[in-house]
């Protein structure tokens, strides 16, 4: 991955994490930002790729990440309210 590859999947994380933590009401660190967004990226990757979803550009990427960024802050929510 080239170094503008990196940079751009690194705004994407933050992007991501942001808007999970709008969607959800959250309010997380830059740091955590990036990282909900990265896992949430793999995570909507994965989804996207099961139900055959191909969406291009930066934009669909966005939308992807964001999309598995929200789960992962839906679910994280679930176990840390019943612990």
């Amino acid at each position: 991955m080239s170094g503008m590859g990196v940079f751009a999947a690194a705004v994407i994380g933050i992007l991501a994490g942001w808007i999970a933590d709008i969607v959800l009401g959250r309010r997380h660190s830059l740091f955590i930002k990036l990282l909900i967004g990265v896992i949430g990226s793999f995570i909507g990757a994965f989804i996207a790729s099961r139900i055959d979803l191909h969406l291009a550009g930066f934009a669909g990427e966005l939308v992807v990440s964001s999309v598995g960024a929200i789960l992962f802050l839906a679910v994280l929510g679930l176990f840390r309210r019943t612990a």
